[in-house]
């Protein structure tokens, strides 16, 4: 076995995405949001159902990156079923180390249902609450870059143990790409894994949730998640593209431009993040990784699904040698 470049952890996911028709759901807004409304107590037909055996953001990344040509491991909990033994071949096949993916007993593999309309969806989520215990890495093990992302909502010691283990190992990078239970955990329960960061990554309404600055000052978002310790700090913000610190330059990156009208959004966080720390990971300066992140996020909204799309490094180096001039970062 040689040295994983990067080891990513988080659970593993099972995503379902049913195609939903335009003839059976309305979409309206209100000052509260978007809402998808559907016939309550009656029968909705869909139009046709993709699986992704192994989804989720640790995965999605774990692939990203093999396909990106890095050593990858992910670290990983999963029911005792066939849907976990599912998600292990999948990741198997990308080429994805599993032997730290823990089977559960007891407890169901985590599955998720994406209702999927137009180019967006809402996603219907469920994280099982697995027995979690950092495994004992060897030294062959222990990985240049480790990214945490989505786990289950009661993981307090996992956390702990992960940041001791980290404190333990310095020369190791680590990336924080929060999921939904831990930034509704709050910033106070996992300070010290933001502390720890040396890359954070997240979109902006999750910035201002973490951060708490205002959502229309971006300066004072960026600064609000330094403040929390991470060394670099990213904040995607759709169709405005991305934006970063270092502590000391601001960038700004627009998205890159579609080919074609997006097919479906799940997974562009997980290839956005995946590509930039892939870029930073093999020697590139923030702006080049900068440049890279929205080439793969561009590419999975172009499939269906959260890993169709994602690219190999000569695919990214293609698409930025044929980018517009428009296509650039830029400080801010």
């Amino acid at each position: 076995m040689v040295q994983w470049d990067v080891l990513t952890v988080g659970d593993a996911v099972t995503d379902v995405f049913i195609r939903l028709s335009g003839a059976h759901i309305a979409i309206r807004n209100d000052d509260d949001g978007q809402w998808m409304d559907l016939p309550f107590g009656g029968k909705v037909p869909f139009e046709f159902a993709v699986t992704v055996e192994a989804g989720g953001c640790a995965a999605n990344a774990a692939v990203a990156f093999a396909r990106l040509g890095l050593s990858v491991g992910i670290a990983a909990h999963a029911g005792s079923d066939q849907a976990g033994r599912d998600m292990q071949a999948a990741l198997d096949r990308e080429g994805v180390d599993t032997h730290l993916v823990r089977f559960d007993p007891g407890h169901p593999s985590n599955r998720n249902f994406v209702l999927w309309h137009g180019q967006d969806r809402t996603i219907l989520v469920h994280h099982e609450i697995y027995d979690y215990h950092w495994p004992h890495l060897s030294l062959r093990e222990t990985p240049r870059w480790l990214y945490l992302s989505s786990v289950g909502s009661d993981a307090s010691d996992y956390y702990d143990q992960i940041v001791n283990w980290l404190e333990t190992q310095p020369a190791v990078r680590f990336v924080f790409q929060p999921g939904t239970f831990q930034i509704a955990q709050g910033v106070d329960a996992l300070r010290e894994v933001y502390r720890r960061a040396n890359v954070l990554v997240c979109n902006r309404e999750e910035a201002v949730e973490i951060g708490r600055a205002p959502h229309g000052d971006m300066a004072a978002i960026l600064s609000s998640l330094h403040a929390l310790g991470p060394q670099i700090v990213v904040v995607t913000d759709g169709a405005s593209g991305a934006f970063a610190s270092d502590g000391v330059d601001r960038y700004r990156v627009p998205r890159y431009p579609d080919p074609a009208t997006p097919l479906e959004r799940t997974g562009a966080g997980d290839a956005f993040a995946a590509a930039l720390v892939a870029a930073l990971l093999k020697g590139r300066r923030l702006v080049e990784a900068l440049a890279w992140a929205p080439v793969n996020a561009m590419s999975v909204v172009q499939e269906v699904g959260s890993q169709a799309g994602l690219l190999s490094e000569s695919e990214i180096l293609g698409y930025l040698k044929n980018a517009t001039v428009d296509y650039q970062v830029s400080a801010w």
